[in-house]
């Protein structure tokens, strides 16, 4: 039986991403680095982060985004061969543990790491370098509020490049310019409206990779835009709390049971089930952390007809109870505060 939401316009799975996952930018500044200098990033160390910056690293530490404000520079990223090079106005997004190197020219040694640089930060402004021509680069990271699933980790690819003069980046190119004048003037609220702004950016930052060639997707995004699986994933996250199966999720995709499970893990390496119990999870905990729905009633919004059942896949899939996962948040954000 073919399972169809009610509303007209389907909720499409990039929208319900961002609509259910708090993306927080934190330890960002400004690096104003003069040639000749050389950076490593990434990997063991943390892009644009230093150990003070008020959050500690953790597995939900999602990203990390540098943009070029001024000058210029060269990028050696982990898996690509040949160094990259940047001018004003590029912005790039890494995994957290993608491996780097930035630096003015090919030729410079990294001397630092940007942790390195960024624990020496004064009002969110870092230096170093020879003293030769300025290169200015806003740095910072991004992560999930709490558990980070498979499904989420797998939104981004490894390294994302938006270059200055690509189409349709109009808006994300005011959000830098936006961003770099709050990391300048530092004044009253601007690590807010910069944290804010950072966050803005993460997203344009992914429409403006979305809307690049399809064959440069990988992972999910990939999954999300195949003719086949990108269908039955609309219809899932439109309907989440519906009784999905295999069968019900390839007839949505328009193809044999058989095809589709072997598609779906070719492209998201893991089952159709696994991928929808590990959201409906991720949803389960935004649902909790609002703190006014009873457990049975999350339990139903997510496709479980008992709290018991809908219990035992939470503890499975986040580790712990449900009721475990929100003391744990409350302990967490008391010991921050």
């Amino acid at each position: 039986m073919s399972i169809r939401p009610n509303r007209e316009a389907a909720l499409d799975p990039i929208s319900d991403v961002f609509r259910t996952l708090h993306v927080t930018a934190f330890g960002q500044h400004r690096l104003e680095a003069t040639a000749p200098w050389g950076l490593r990033g990434g990997g063991a160390e943390t892009v644009g982060k230093a150990p003070n910056a008020g959050k500690k690293s953790s597995p939900t530490d999602l990203a990390h985004f540098a943009m070029l404000s001024r000058g210029n520079c060269w990028l050696n990223v982990e898996g690509i061969a040949e160094p990259i090079p940047l001018t004003g106005g590029d912005c790039m997004l890494l995994a957290r543990d993608t491996s780097i190197v930035m630096r003015d020219s090919p030729r410079t040694s990294p001397k630092w790491s940007f942790r390195e640089i960024a624990a020496k930060a004064k009002s969110n402004v870092a230096h170093c370098g020879g003293g030769g021509a300025t290169t200015t680069i806003v740095c910072g990271s991004l992560s999930f509020d709490r558990a980070s699933l498979k499904p989420i980790t797998q939104l981004l690819p490894s390294f994302i490049l938006i270059r200055a003069d690509q189409a349709r980046t109009f808006a994300l190119h005011n959000t830098m310019q936006a961003l770099a004048s709050e990391m300048a003037d530092q004044v009253p609220g601007s690590e807010i409206v910069a944290t804010r702004l950072a966050e803005v950016l993460f997203i344009q930052v992914l429409r403006a990779y979305i809307a690049s060639e399809p064959e440069r997707k990988q992972g999910w995004l990939r999954a999300v835009f195949d003719p086949q699986i990108g269908t039955a994933l609309t219809a899932f996250h439109d309907s989440v709390g519906a009784p999905w199966t295999v069968e019900s999720l390839s007839e949505a995709a328009g193809v044999s049971r058989s095809a589709f499970a072997v598609r779906f893990k070719e492209l998201l390496g893991q089952t159709p089930l696994e991928y929808v119990t590990e959201w409906r999870m991720q949803k389960a905990m935004q649902l909790l952390e609002q703190r006014d729905k009873k457990l049975v009633d999350v339990a139903r919004s997510v496709g479980y007809e008992s709290d018991a059942a809908f219990s035992k896949a939470f503890k499975r899939i986040v580790g712990a109870s449900p009721g475990e996962y929100l003391k744990r948040g409350l302990e967490d954000h008391d010991q921050s505060r």
